[in-house]
């Protein structure tokens, strides 16, 4: 048998990933499961010549088994050589990289005329392109060559400001450390020929909005020392590649999205887990399940790349493997955010040779890091967009064999919903990437770098913001003694420094290290940021890293280290948390159809209150700790919406209120112990037995569902549950109320309204709200602190919000709800749609019309 795959009885070759798959569509345990199976056919390379090229060139290409170019990277290069920008928004592996390494080589080769700067939004993709780069040009231009960010040694700074004709960075480091000293990189600004910036999808919402203004400075700099570079960008899928693009750089760009690399067939399955309990509906979890998915493909010896959501998940898929695959256990391996950047080197490394048999892996490995090809991957779990599933799906293909990936549904309702509908991921375009670059709080930090990085003329603009704007924000900064205003120029005036004050990504500074003490030595092994602290290295936590398990003792906020041992645990942890929002002052307030709306500041506390110990594999709940860590908390703006006592009452007498609390009737408490002592105090669906704490007992039918309390608490239509059993039959039947609907769709239209990103919005609801005198009350808040103004810009479009809102909910095909809309309710639950479509005809100032 060839290591590759067998020869049949017919004498045909078959690829071990064939072979596997056809043992998938006839094994009923796993075709049960498969909801959808789609294939994709195989595409040849669509090719163009490189006779046009210069010979030096050619001689480079060859050297690295080049002789033809892909369709896309032949016509990005006739672009540049035109002196235009360009976006390639092509696939994953497609070779997206050479529409811009080209350009760079031809600069070198020609006369040596022009400096390339190059952005990534990680380090690793930056040292990944430099290596890549290094090994298509002659050794005499590796020092012209170099990598400039946090890691630099001090003492090789100076000279790659003196040498580098190629620069390759990330935007924190072009913030703080290049735009503010660009008088040590005269020669470099003054010859910049091309910018490259990769991965623009990244750059979204609060992120991509500071971006917009980096590359506003970026060229306010290049303009003063002559230069007017071209741009290069790089997209994954999203629907508006070269709009983006265009709101980047504020300059046309030309769009190349027509894939010309070749591909295998493609095989996208969604799987959706095996129903354990069909009364309950509950089902297998999607880590087991993506683990025995992943399981098979690596006894095939198919390389694999398995994406959880989470950390934790991304480690307990690790272990499971590790268990299940003891022969192979070596060469299995984890990435993640928290391991030391030289062990993620060492992981894409064994990845790229082939060494690396399988990786578990969160969204980092995402980006275009130069992994080489993967014949598989398993998503565990919807990754919360379209674009995110493409992208992850995408890590899948070689030139041309076959490929798989997986997306494992989880109970989660959205996944649920994906299952019932698959043309919703398959057929429905990608999201947009949106952002707002004159957001007035941005712009005005941006203001403040560009004023000190050079003075504003009169009559200057700031990219698209013309003068009688931008002379508004230094006449702000003026009379904060800021700027002041000599003769035709605004000039920095104070003392600080603004760029080291303003972050980019609009978190908050600083991390943990983990370290473990060996031989009266500490060795860190890991990190996590600072916030991520409290949930993932509390006391009494079980932290995971490459599928081992330690314990850790101590956490010390203020030195900012944890203090972890090795332990052979048979139980992982989960952290219970509370979450409490205060209003700390109402800026505004005004009279709506049905409610009030409002503005303000407020306060949004997140505790840790203890947590569960969880036994591995059975899930079991083997009880739980209290932990008192101080809470951390955001100071934010946010917008809410309260609802009259009016709008409750016919909502409640249309019987389309849900939100109340439940009261269960004067013989509940006798009904819930007669159904224990029924199932004898015995969870009946893991068997779990009542450990001095009762269990819960789960009405099979949803009570709302009954028009009496009497009929719906009958023993019949009740069972006994443990808690962990509990949340997941409540998951299955969810009925979303109508609060929650609008919740939903608020917090995602708003962000489409304002031009951020969902990320940068959270929404809180309280069908009884203390904070408004019992009514029902509806946040939105800007997940930075201080805010950025996106709240504010959200009061005073709240007509625009609510219009738009039911025209959206009305039009939406869809039944009960989904996520293009209200969200969706549980498996066998409502979506709450017809309750929150009321609500909102009520907040537009219609009446009821059912």
């Amino acid at each position: 048998m060839s290591i590759n795959g067998r020869i049949n009885d017919r004498g045909e070759f078959t690829p071990r990933l064939d072979r596997l798959l056809d043992i998938w569509r006839k094994d009923a345990t796993i075709a049960e499961s498969i909801a959808t199976w789609k294939v994709s056919v195989p595409q040849k390379a669509q090719t163009e010549s490189i006779e046009s090229i210069d010979s030096g060139l050619k001689e480079i290409l060859a050297v690295q088994g080049i002789q033809r170019l892909y369709s896309h990277q032949a016509q990005a290069f006739k672009l540049f050589n035109a002196g235009r920008n360009l976006v390639a928004a092509t696939g994953t592996a497609s070779g997206k990289s050479l529409c811009y390494q080209l350009p760079i080589l031809s600069m070198l080769y020609q006369g040596g005329q022009g400096n390339a700067l190059l952005l990534f939004p990680t380090k690793a993709l930056t040292y990944d392109q430099r290596n890549s780069l290094v090994r298509m040009i002659p050794p005499e231009w590796h020092t012209a060559t170099q990598v400039y960010d946090g890691d630099t040694p001090a003492h090789l700074r100076a000279s790659i400001r003196k040498n580098a004709r190629v620069l390759l960075t990330n935007p924190d480091m072009l913030h703080t450390a290049i735009l503010p000293h660009h008088t040590l990189w005269v020669d470099f600004f003054r010859d910049l020929r091309l910018v490259v910036i990769d991965e623009i999808h990244v750059y979204r919402g609060v992120f991509g909005s500071h971006i917009a203004n980096l590359i506003r400075r970026l060229q306010r700099i290049c303009s003063f020392y002559g230069a007017a570079p071209q741009f290069i960008l790089t997209s994954a899928t999203v629907s508006n590649a070269r709009e983006h693009s265009e709101r980047l750089i504020e300059a046309p760009v030309e769009l190349i999205d027509r894939d010309g690399a070749p591909h295998g067939e493609r095989n996208f399955i969604l799987y959706n887990p095996p129903v354990v309990n069909q009364e309950l509906g509950i089902r297998r979890s999607a880590v087991s399940e993506g683990v025995r998915l992943a399981g098979d493909l690596i006894s095939y010896d198919i390389q694999t790349l398995v994406f959880s959501q989470t950390r934790r998940q991304t480690e307990i898929a690790l272990r499971y493997l590790r268990e299940n695959h003891i022969g192979m256990a070596e060469d299995i391996f984890a990435y993640r955010s928290g391991y030391l950047p030289s062990e993620r080197r060492k992981i894409e490394r064994r990845l790229k040779s082939g060494e690396a048999r399988a990786v578990t892996a969160t969204n980092a490995l995402e980006l275009g890091v130069d992994i080489g090809s993967m014949d598989a991957v398993v998503i565990v779990g919807y990754p919360g967009s379209v674009a995110a599933t493409r992208q992850q799906s995408g890590r899948a293909g070689r030139k041309t064999g076959s490929s798989v990936s997986v997306l494992v549904a989880s109970a989660n309702p959205v996944d649920q919903f994906l299952v019932r509908h698959p043309e919703f991921i398959l057929d429905r375009s990608p999201e947009k990437a949106l952002i707002n670059a004159d957001n007035p709080l941005i712009l005005l930090q941006h203001v403040r770098c560009a004023a000190f990085e050079l003075p504003f003329r009169e009559g200057e603009s700031f990219g698209r913001l013309g003068w009688e704007q931008l002379k508004g924000y230094l006449e702000a900064l003026a009379e904060l003694g800021e700027t002041h205003f000599s003769r035709d120029r605004y000039y920095w005036s104070a003392d600080q420094y603004p760029a080291e004050k303003i972050s980019l990504r609009s978190t908050a500074a600083g991390t943990v290290l983990l370290q473990l003490e060996e031989n009266g030595r500490l060795t860190t092994i890991g990190e996590v940021d600072l916030h991520s602290a409290h949930w993932l290295v509390h006391p009494g936590a079980i932290y995971m890293h490459q599928a081992s398990t330690y314990l850790v003792k101590s956490l010390d906020l203020e030195a900012k280290i944890a203090l972890l041992e090795p332990v052979s645990y048979d139980y992982y942890t989960e952290p219970r948390q509370e979450i409490d929002l205060t209003i700390l002052e109402t800026y505004q307030t005004a009279a709506v159809p049905s409610g009030t709306r409002n503005l303000g500041e407020v306060l949004v506390s997140s505790q840790l209150v203890g947590y569960r110990k969880v036994r591995w594999y059975t899930h079991e709940h083997l009880g739980g700790e209290e932990v008192t860590l101080p809470p951390t908390q955001l100071l934010t703006v946010a917008y809410w919406l309260a609802l009259s006592e009016t709008a409750v009452k016919a909502l409640e007498a249309e019987n389309l209120w849900n939100n109340s609390p439940i009261n269960y009737g004067p013989t509940w408490r006798l009904q819930r112990a007669l159904a224990r002592r029924r199932d004898n105090y015995i969870c009946q669906v893991c068997g779990l037995p009542e450990q001095g704490v009762e269990h819960h007992v789960h009405h099979k039918i949803p009570f709302r569902q009954f028009t009496s309390a009497e009929v719906a608490n009958q023993l019949d239509n009740l069972i006994t549950l443990c808690p962990a059993c509990h949340k997941k039959a409540e998951g299955a039947v969810r009925m979303r109320s109508g609060l929650a609907g609008l919740s939903y769709v608020l917090n995602h239209l708003a962000s489409l309204l304002i031009m951020c990103d969902v990320s940068d919005l959270d929404s809180h609801f309280d069908p009884q709200s203390a904070l408004i005198d019992g009514a029902p009350v509806l946040f939105l808040y800007d997940k930075v602190p201080a805010g950025i103004g996106l709240c504010e810009e959200i009061y005073q479009r709240h007509e625009v919000l609510m219009k738009n809102a039911l025209e959206l909910v009305e039009n939406c095909a869809c039944q009960e709800g989904c996520p293009s809309c209200v969200g969706v309710g549980g498996e066998n639950g409502s979506g709450g749609k017809r309750e929150t479509l009321a609500l909102l005809s009520l907040l537009n100032g219609r009446s009821l019309q059912l």
